[in-house]
């Protein structure tokens, strides 16, 4: 059993929350800001720089312009954008902490990055929009009159950065080994469940 599990999720579902309680019950660590941690170590960039990357990918047209230019702010050298030069940074960071072996990766592309390692587990963790609305305000303190807005942006930012980064469908179910919709399970169930499937597929 190869305990490496990446945590792709809509904004609101609760994966981070899922991811946390999984690596608990693995005994595995759980790489989610300290994803940024190590890259604000590997690039020299600003913590507020990496941290809004994703974000940043709200507009898929001005996200890809900016990815694309050699000249002005997004550019570091070497033709090399901004949000290129992050991604790279993102993955020599998954990269090494998938050499060690184990752990939980939320978010950043991950199960893209991983796709050719043998073993690792790909969930995608979705749930119902106004479940998604109602945890954004309840436990992320969002106004409830913009939390909708809120959740569909961070969605659609997500989704561009993806796309754009990998060629392939943020959500697609065939990027992943595991897909649950956590308006009808608990977090601690949800985790049960990933670490069932991780105990029983055959590698």
């Amino acid at each position: 059993m190869r305990k490496l599990v990446t945590i792709s999720r809509e904004y609101g579902s609760g994966g981070r929350k899922i991811g946390k309680i999984l690596a608990e019950k693995l005994g595995v660590p759980l790489y989610d800001k300290e994803i940024i941690d190590m890259a604000v170590e590997k690039s020299g960039l600003s913590r507020d720089i990496i941290e809004t990357a994703e974000l940043r990918a709200k507009s898929s047209f001005s996200y890809s312009l900016s990815s694309a230019m050699s000249f002005g702010e997004g550019y570091i050298g070497d033709n090399v954008s901004l949000n290129e030069k992050l991604f790279i940074t993102q993955v020599d960071v998954i990269n090494q902490i998938a050499s060690m072996g184990e752990g939980v990766i939320v978010g950043r592309c991950a199960d893209y990055i991983l796709r050719e390692m043998p073993g690792v587990t790909n969930v995608f963790i979705h749930a119902e929009l106004e479940d998604r609305i109602r945890r954004s305000i309840d436990e992320y303190g969002a106004d409830p009159q913009k939390a909708k807005s809120i959740v569909q942006t961070y969605d659609k930012a997500r989704a561009n950065y993806y796309n754009y980064h990998t060629c392939q469908k943020w959500g697609e179910y065939s990027n992943y080994n595991l897909s649950i919709n956590s308006s009808y399970i608990t977090e601690e169930e949800a985790a049960n469940l990933i670490v069932s499937y991780i105990e029983t597929r055959s590698y």
